[in-house]
């Protein structure tokens, strides 16, 4: 039996790598083709590596704006980028697809992911619509193709997006991992690089004692000591990137810096 990558108490920091857009989204530089996106990757990936993070996980963020249902050669292209760097990555590391649980199961599987993050779970009016995710489909997905050591991410609250459900986030949380086996519950701001509400974190954690649980935006090296009192690691990419800027570049710098203070509290 594999370990899992994220588990209760090990405080597993999960660093981002933004992959740049893919062809089909907006912002793709077809002139540069595969081969920039690929290079920006490494760079990141590298720097990411050389500070010491315990994992890392490959997203689609700069696809704005972002789909509910992954179109055919944005998937293939992040799929390709994993595999062409597959030999660089020393860590664990995870795929998430936004916005699209099913297309991210399978990413994870053609990829050989330990890890899975998506919005599973609920209904939402959102930026891009009505959004009603497809946690069973996922989870099938997973089964059908043997693997149940993929960990599946469940953020329970959607970035960019109001739930429909109006019952408690805690309650959202146990309801999650009793209904739909989350193997691990993500709280999230209400944007990429908000923080999370810490009282609302704290109540997941007492609602959910038993199930691994991540602070998945927002996490900072002067917030990072309280959120790891109540979680058992966070998800980070902006924090980590030139001046804490989204859409730049990884700084190993502030790579460094954040896992020198996370190895002093852990």
């Amino acid at each position: 039996m594999i370990d899992p990558v994220i588990s209760l108490d090990k405080k597993t920091v999960v660093a981002m790598v933004h992959v740049p857009a893919l062809p089909g989204s907006p912002d793709y530089n077809a002139d540069a083709g595969m081969s920039r996106i690929v290079d920006a990757v490494v760079d990141d990936l590298e720097a990411l590596q050389s500070g010491g993070v315990d994992a890392v996980m490959f997203g689609n963020e700069f696809d704005r704006p972002y789909v509910l249902k992954a179109p055919p050669e944005g998937l293939a292209a992040l799929a390709a980028v994993v595999g062409q760097v597959k030999s660089m990555i020393k860590v664990p590391f995870g795929v998430n697809y936004l916005w699209d649980p099913v297309a991210t199961i399978a990413l994870a599987v053609a990829t050989e992911a330990s890890f899975a993050r998506e919005i599973y779970t609920g209904l939402y009016a959102s930026d891009m619509g009505l959004w009603a995710p497809d946690c069973a489909g996922a989870a099938r997905i997973r089964s059908s193709n043997g693997r149940s050591d993929l960990q599946m991410l469940f953020n329970i609250n959607a970035e960019f997006a109001t739930s429909l459900d109006n019952r408690p986030l805690e309650i959202k949380a146990k309801s999650a991992v009793f209904s739909s086996k989350a193997d691990v519950v993500c709280v999230s701001g209400i944007m990429t690089g908000m923080s999370v509400d810490q009282s609302e974190l704290r109540k997941v954690r007492e609602a959910i004692p038993d199930t691994p649980l991540l602070a998945n935006t927002g996490v900072t090296i002067d917030s990072v000591n309280d959120l790891f009192a109540m979680t058992d690691g966070c998800v980070i990419g902006s924090h980590l990137k030139h001046n804490g800027d989204t859409w730049d570049s990884v700084d190993p710098d502030r790579v460094r810096k954040f896992m020198d203070k996370v190895e002093s509290i852990r």
